[in-house]
């Protein structure tokens, strides 16, 4: 496994890094906190024009055809800057359609998406929060060629914003929670949506959705009706991977911000940083931000190689979840109170990766995904060695 960038990679990460910095100030990030959709038109519009829009859709489409390694390279960037634009929640759906989409479907949408005018989002929770399928209990309806869905979906990304959006909903009860499980594309500005506006720590854009006899045609449906698991599966993975990217590349940010500050902040007579306590906060941020980086990395190499990467997806977002968080909390803590402050910009980077850990899964559950998978492969021959090397 070579998860390092080649020279191509590099070249992208360099390209995108000078684009989103130049692109995307701090103060843009504070403008779009208090507009209604919450993201930069121009900035998307500018992202579309360099090809970052339409890396990962197939060249029939419209699309670039590279796979999610650069996807994520670009996620990252996206997430040092604190891009406000709807991409990762465009991405997700984007994927979900060229890898499980009808070609009808593949025609009308990915093109546009690669354009810059079609911006998507997807809707999976419920009351219940946890990413599994018996959570899921909106119904869909089949009546002649039509599926009507009913029902409440949780903490949508960017709805205001979207052309577009992907629905889970519950065709059928059966004894196995995974089947009866169906997805399909909606119009978002369906008039069967009542959005309902979030307050969140990020203060980016999330809604309560209501749904109320939304009427889709039977060509909308991704896959087959009640089949649908697998392919929410695959979304999920995709979308916490590209998530673990962002959180990277913020906290990497945050770190180097910490990092900087700590050289040039005197004590004593002296940088902050030359005193042991503050120089191992300094390593130990590093440490966790490169095991995360490493972590994601492998998981969207597996995605590219073809190879199984749900436990890869779950180690790397339980790492993230814990070492980026941990990394803001320093970099708070070596900046003092000041760090606290909102005029100082410290706080975006905060805020926001505080609310990205709590997305898409938190730690314990995807920690008991991993523990799932060792004591079904491999747990028995590890906890065997162990007790003989205990009798010994």
């Amino acid at each position: 496994m070579d998860v390092l960038p080649n020279e191509e990679e590099q070249m992208i990460r360099n390209s995108a890094r000078e684009f989103f910095e130049a692109e995307c100030p701090t103060s843009l990030v504070r403008e779009m906190e208090k507009t209604e959709k919450g993201y930069s038109e121009q900035l998307w519009s500018k992202m579309s024009e360099v090809g970052w829009l339409s890396l990962v859709i197939p060249e029939a489409y419209g699309g670039s055809g590279f796979g999610m390694t650069t996807l994520g390279i670009v996620m990252s960037e996206t997430g040092r800057v604190l891009a406000p634009v709807p991409f990762h929640s465009t991405m997700t759906s984007a994927l979900a359609i060229s890898d499980f989409g009808s070609e009808q479907q593949k025609q009308e949408i990915l093109p546009l998406v690669a354009d810059g005018n079609q911006i998507l989002t997807w809707a999976f929770s419920e009351e219940d929060p946890r990413y599994l399928p018996e959570t899921i209990n909106a119904s869909g309806e089949i009546k002649g060629d039509q599926l009507v869905i009913n029902g409440t979906k949780m903490f949508v990304d960017n709805f205001e914003a979207a052309d577009q959006i992907l629905i889970v909903c519950r065709t059928s009860t059966e004894d196995n929670p995974q089947d009866g499980i169906t997805v399909c594309i909606a119009n978002a500005k369906d008039t069967a949506f009542t959005n309902v506006p979030l307050t969140t720590i990020a203060k980016d854009r999330q809604s309560r959705i209501e749904i109320n006899n939304l009427s889709i045609s039977q060509e909308s449906i991704i896959g087959e009706i009640g089949k649908g698991w697998p392919i929410v599966s695959d979304m999920l993975n995709k979308s916490t991977a590209l998530l673990c990217a962002q959180l990277v590349g913020a906290a990497k940010k945050d770190s180097e911000i910490a990092i900087d500050y700590a050289k040039n902040r005197t004590a004593f007579g002296r940088p902050i940083a030359s005193f042991q306590s503050v120089s191992h906060m300094c390593a130990d941020m590093t440490i966790w931000v490169d095991g995360c980086e490493l972590l994601t990395f492998e998981a969207l190499w597996k995605m590219d190689q073809g190879l199984p990467y749900s436990i890869e997806v779950s180690q790397a977002k339980s790492f993230c979840n814990e070492k980026c968080l941990a990394t803001a909390r320093t970099s708070q803590v070596i900046h003092g109170g000041m760090g606290f402050m909102m005029e100082f910009d410290l706080h975006l980077w905060y805020r926001r990766i505080a609310a990205w850990t709590m997305r898409l899964g938190t730690t314990y559950e995807h920690r008991k995904k991993i523990a799932s998978a060792l004591i079904a492969h491999e747990g028995p021959v590890r906890l065997g060695m162990n007790l003989e090397a205990v009798n010994i």
